[in-house]
């Protein structure tokens, strides 16, 4: 067999496949719908027999299930065999999900904007494409936009590899009664991003949100010591100023380079190769036990000696990892702190259960900020 016709009847074998793809999608997009169908009626017929007052608790008819979406991903990488990689796999069927989602009810997701934050990355990232991404000024606003139920979702970044937590998304959670759903991490990669008649020799000043100047302040120290740095409010927003105005260039990702029509000066300029950013879901309804779950809690004791000891104590008894655990100053009393812990399982998990109740027998304030799906490394 000569070359072209080996082509053309693996060409054909294709064309066969994708045919059967394309009659699999829709049948999965009808069973969605089907979904909703019966999520819908259910919900009616539940409407009809409660009373007024109980009706405005239960308002909420929940489509999106954190839980079962993370149980479905896992399932799909540990099926795969290749030779698609796992997160190649994983991507392909958080779209088709996403996409089968909307037909069910379209989402609204807010996050930290302009468009092309690594906030909206991460957004993306974790609802996938076709849910509607809704810009907010500032972190508070994203924690406004879910709790007065104009957005079912938030996206918040809590954490970066390189420089720690994010003091803004901890001390929103103190006060607010949303909680968090779900947590993915992005591997950040930072750019020195030019608008037209930008370049090397007429730079006045390099902007970008605080953390990316910290996390590329190396490489900034080295090429451009004398170059004036200004924090903004989001990389984006230095993105841009930088397509507005010649002579400011920007810190920023891929999507903000993309999204004001930029050009990379300079490619990877973060100091770390593993770069990455820990981003939370927040929303208004607890998550159910996934079987690979995170709990977040923030805790206040009496100030006195062994106080630490004593929350830290029964995770190391019970054999529980703490995966996290950070302070903030007590918005209450001068000089006293509340504890942000971070460990594995789930509230309702027995341990789990056990060392909570111990721990508020022994606190001013235990707050549990939520049960969640682990984010897929």
């Amino acid at each position: 067999m000569d070359e072209q016709s080996e082509l053309n009847k693996l060409r054909q074998q294709i064309d066969s496949i994708d045919s059967q793809i394309h009659e699999l999608l829709n049948k999965r997009a009808s069973c969605a719908q089907e979904v909703a169908r019966v999520k819908t009626q259910a919900f009616e017929q539940a409407q009809q027999f409660e009373s007024d007052a109980d009706k405005s608790s239960t308002q909420q008819l929940l489509f999106y299930r954190p839980e079962r979406e993370a149980q479905v991903l896992a399932r799909i990488r540990e099926a795969n065999q290749g030779p698609l990689a796992d997160d190649a796999v994983a991507y392909i069927f958080r779209e088709i999900m996403s996409a089968c989602l909307a037909l069910e009810k379209p989402m609204e997701v807010a996050y930290l904007g302009p468009e092309g934050t690594f906030t909206q990355a991460a957004a993306l990232k974790h609802f996938g494409h076709a849910v509607i991404g809704v810009t907010q000024p500032t972190i508070e606003a994203v924690f406004s936009a879910v709790e007065s139920e104009q957005c079912n979702y938030g996206v918040v970044p809590v954490e970066n590899s390189t420089e720690g937590m994010v003091a803004h998304t901890l001390d929103n959670f103190i006060n607010s009664p949303l909680k968090i759903c779900g947590e993915v991490e992005l591997r950040i990669r930072l750019h020195l991003l030019v608008g037209e008649g930008t370049s090397s020799d007429n730079i006045k000043s390099i902007c970008a949100h605080q953390q990316a100047l910290a996390q590329s302040r190396n490489w900034l120290d080295q090429n451009f010591p004398k170059v004036e740095r200004i924090a903004v409010s989001s990389n984006a927003e230095a993105a841009r100023m930088a397509a507005a105005e010649p002579g400011i260039v920007a810190v920023a990702g891929d999507m903000a380079a993309q999204q004001y029509s930029l050009s990379k000066l300079a490619s990877n300029i973060e100091d770390r190769a593993d770069n990455t950013t820990r981003f939370l879901i927040i929303g208004r309804e607890s998550v159910p036990p996934s079987g690979n779950d995170k709990t977040s809690i923030v805790v206040s004791t009496r100030n006195k000696p062994g106080a630490l000891f004593g929350l830290l104590e029964p995770f190391h008894r019970n054999g529980v990892m703490l995966t996290r655990i950070d302070t903030r100053p007590s918005r209450t009393e001068t000089w006293a702190y509340v504890f942000f812990i971070e460990f594995e399982g789930h509230a309702e998990d027995a341990v789990v259960s056990t060392i909570l109740k111990e721990i508020e027998e022994h606190s001013i304030l235990l707050k549990v900020l939520g049960s969640y799906p682990r984010a897929a490394l």
